[in-house]
């Protein structure tokens, strides 16, 4: 069998939730043959996870880049139109015609089917992250010919949109818990202080940061209570201009401010691999996000979370925020500061409803989740 796994993204915050599968598919199977496919903007980040790993190193590929007709669309629409993305597929398609399937975290590919005719390739989508966002379950998620899900939420979640393939999906946790933690873990700052992680979202519909988020990095900046990391969405500041969709909104980013950046409490990150191997989630102590599926990793050992609503989202009740039930939504920039005045802390019922959220949402036993997704790959590969 020829497996691929394609690594197409300008950032590298998805190559975690797939290639921990590859490297447990080689180790796996020996009738397997793995590619491991990338382009420029998530080469690094695959390259640096490979080299952590023990054993001989699989061959990577770096894909054809994209055509400079599509990289001037890229930045004369500010990124908001991913030309370089459609373009790496269109370039590369001799790379994808000998395969019999393709591994992917995104749902781009997809295209390869509907709109470049290879028809007979199985596309197996490992999903990227256990959010609640309507994104994750719009249509396009029921087109791939497997699915690898984390929990039963997922799968509930595809069911009820009639989304789910008889004998093409399975529930195989989250290889992403795989990673090996980063040891020794790094000392973040010289303040023994309450630490918080603001995580916003990239998406205008959604994301706190356009509304109120450089606000509340001024807020950190004179607090002495505190010490905060900012490591947003890796996207948040990859484009001048980010649209979303469903809903339809448009938003504008504002760098942080420089000055932000040589306090001792405050520790800025917009994308090195600390954002995105969860050193960040594993070393706070409190979380402040909003849409960011991110704040799951984070409950993986229950702490406090607040949740911003500056849009005012009727979130009550509502599957696509269901995250906002692990603590306190608050939706203007006074209630944000009355719910840090004093350090949040964790009751008893919040922590029950924390580890009944996390269970909900990661199906995890002894196995590593990455060889439980393998497994449903080649067992899926033999019925096909």
């Amino acid at each position: 069998m020829r497996i691929g796994f394609l690594f197409n993204h300008s950032g590298g915050h998805q190559v975690a939730h797939a290639l921990p599968v590859a490297l447990a598919l080689r180790r796996l199977s020996n009738r397997a043959d793995i590619r491991i496919l990338v382009s420029a903007g998530s080469e690094a980040e695959v390259t640096r996870l490979v080299d952590r790993e023990a054993g001989p190193r699989p061959d990577i590929v770096r894909l054809r880049p994209a055509s400079r007709l599509a990289g001037t669309a890229q930045r004369a629409t500010g990124g908001a139109v991913p030309a370089d993305t459609l373009s790496v597929l269109r370039r590369n398609l001799n790379h994808f015609r000998d395969l019999d399937a393709l591994v992917v975290p995104e749902k781009t590919s997809l295209l390869l089917k509907t709109h470049f005719g290879l028809d007979n390739l199985k596309l197996v989508h490992t999903r990227h992250g256990a959010g609640d966002r309507a994104i994750g379950f719009d249509k396009a998620s029921g087109k791939f010919d497997l699915v690898l899900m984390s929990g039963a939420k997922i799968r509930d979640r595809l069911a009820d949109a009639g989304l789910l393939r008889e004998d093409g999906h399975a529930i195989v946790g989250y290889p992403k818990f795989d990673l090996p933690p980063r040891n020794p873990r790094p000392r973040l700052f010289v303040k023994d202080r309450p630490t918080v992680l603001y995580n916003p979202h990239p998406s205008p519909a959604l994301s706190s940061w356009y509304r109120m988020g450089p606000q509340i990095l001024d807020w950190f900046a004179r607090s002495n209570q505190y010490n905060l990391i900012f490591a947003p969405h890796v996207m948040l500041f990859q484009k001048r201009v980010t649209a979303s969709l469903s809903p339809f909104a448009l938003g504008w980013n504002r760098l942080p401010d420089p000055a932000h950046y040589d306090r001792d409490h405050m520790l800025i990150d917009t994308g090195s691999p600390a954002s995105l191997d969860m050193t960040y989630t594993d070393a706070a102590d409190i979380y402040l996000g909003d849409a960011s599926s991110q704040v799951y990793e984070f409950l993986r050992r229950p702490r406090p979370c607040v949740f911003l609503n500056p849009r005012g989202h009727a979130w009550r009740g509502n599957q696509d925020f269901a995250h906002w039930q692990a603590g306190p939504v608050v939706e203007t920039l006074e209630d944000f500061a009355a719910a840090f005045e004093e350090v949040p802390l964790l009751d008893p019922a919040d922590r029950q409803r924390q580890r009944d959220q996390f269970a909900y949402s990661f199906d995890l036993d002894a196995r590593p989740s990455s060889e439980r997704a393998a497994t449903a790959i080649l067992d899926f590969m033999g019925r096909a």
